[in-house]
């Protein structure tokens, strides 16, 4: 089978690095969905639409993010296959995802829409901003098939070694969401719904042409209609997998939401400024978002080839690269953040400033936490060690928990600007140990290989 980048042989931490690249600018470009929406509804809408936006992420993060979480699980044997070189199984799971993907992402649409107004009340969202909330992520939700598929697709195409195609369909539909939003929000004054309505039709396209090409244009996935047909037993193999990923996911996100709530209590401006925030925040993490992913892919299709200890020397690293991009992001965070800030303002607001920059600067100062999350989650998860994730997210409900119901009493809204360093730090523990667990095993695994040769 034909390889894109070579993971198996050659500098592990150059491939890692030129697969992690088209992986973060894609990243970009699947984050500059909410970002366009976040300024263009703050510039074009008001202060309250920005902070309704904003408010729907935790909620979104736990519908959304639990679908696509699954996702992640269901292409670790796609890398696992591929990394053996077994064309056969490599289109086998490959369909087996597609299929599965798409069923439990219209289930998810159908459940997402009973309980997304009673988790709203749970949060509780300002009376002043809930309704704009509600009209918002109702319409996203219908997205959520096709942003399963579309996710789906790119994950087998990184699993067997592809990482820039994805990037190209991507920058596509993000032309298309900016234009769309132009013309529904600024031109035909829709509000939220406008921007909410760009977004899914932006999903709808990204499915379309990620799909096309894993079932028409690329060589190393050769998926047949037989490969389509459910299959209960590769399904639920999958589905196990993804399971603790998605967990992890919605873990998470419930601490997030328990957070939300208690930004809410500190009125429509906090949220505002704490969205913005966050989504300045969330842009510093994508190198090193993309590394980890990219070591994902690394690790399944060495584990798959039985490269046991090419893994070890490898993530070890990669681990000391991440570390050094995570001090390089705080410090782009450090002085370029609250500039950026200013973009999602029609005028500037001083209690909104105010609170980005005490959000930012918890961040920077806690920042290498989550370069440790990023590296030692997706190595685990590539061995196919997913329990492992849920773990983390158990850790990260924890963090988040205590500082929502806890510290935020106490010490008011500086206790939610680290309410994140806390939630990587609970999630870091059981990883390290973790992974050094499985480390020794996988040392264990090569000197076993190697006596057999």
């Amino acid at each position: 089978m034909k390889r894109k980048i070579d993971m198996l042989e050659g500098s592990a931490v150059k491939s890692i690095i030129l697969f992690a690249l088209p992986i973060m600018f894609s990243s970009l470009l699947q984050y500059n969905y909410a970002l366009v929406d976040n300024i263009i509804v703050g510039r074009y809408v008001s202060t309250d639409a920005l902070a309704a936006v904003g408010n729907v992420g935790s909620i979104n993060s736990f519908i959304i993010g639990a679908a696509l979480g699954l996702t992640s699980g269901f292409t670790i044997p796609v890398a696992h296959a591929f990394g053996a070189r077994d064309s056969k199984k490599v289109a086998h799971y490959s369909g087996s995802s597609v299929v599965v993907a798409f069923t439990i992402g219209v289930i998810i649409v159908i459940i997402a829409h009973l309980v997304s107004n009673p988790l709203l009340r749970l949060i509780g969202t300002p009376d002043e901003i809930i309704e704009l909330s509600a009209s918002y992520v109702n319409i996203l939700y219908f997205g959520v098939p096709f942003q399963m598929l579309s996710n789906n697709f790119t994950a087998i195409s990184r699993a067997v070694g592809e990482s820039k195609k994805p990037l190209y369909f991507f920058t596509v539909t993000v032309f298309i969401n900016f234009l769309l939003d132009l013309l529904f929000v600024k031109t035909f004054r829709w509000g939220v719904e406008g921007a909410a309505a760009a977004t899914l039709i932006s999903h709808i396209t990204a499915a379309c042409l990620t799909g096309f090409y894993i079932f028409k244009l690329n060589p190393d996935v050769n998926i047949k209609k037989e490969d389509l047909k459910p299959h209960l037993k590769t399904a639920f193999e999958q589905i196990k997998l993804g399971i603790p990923v998605s967990l992890q996911f919605t873990i998470t996100s419930v601490g997030t939401m328990a957070l939300q709530s208690a930004v809410n209590s500190f009125g429509a401006n906090v949220i505002a400024g704490f969205t913005a925030a966050g989504r300045v925040e969330n842009l510093t993490n994508l190198p090193m978002s993309a590394l980890g992913v990219a070591t994902q892919t690394f690790v399944g299709q060495n584990y798959g080839a039985k490269n046991y200890g090419r893994i070890t020397k490898s993530v070890k690293r990669i681990f000391l690269l991440d570390l050094g991009v995570s001090v390089v992001m705080s410090l782009i965070l450090y002085f370029i953040g609250p500039p950026m800030v200013s973009i999602f303002m029609k005028e500037q607001n001083p209690e909104i400033m105010f609170a980005a920059k005490r959000y930012l600067l918890a961040t920077v100062q806690c920042y290498s936490l989550v370069a440790v999350l990023f590296v030692l989650r997706n190595t685990l998860q590539g061995l196919g060690f997913t329990y492992a994730n849920m773990i983390a997210g158990a850790g990260e409900f924890f963090g988040r928990i205590s500082i929502a119901f806890i510290f935020s009493k106490l010490i008011g809204f500086t206790a939610v600007c680290y309410a994140a360093p806390a939630a990587w730090l609970f999630a870091d523990i059981p990883l390290v140990i973790i992974y050094l667990i499985k480390h020794k095993k996988l040392n264990q695994m090569q000197k076993e290989k190697e006596l057999l040769e």
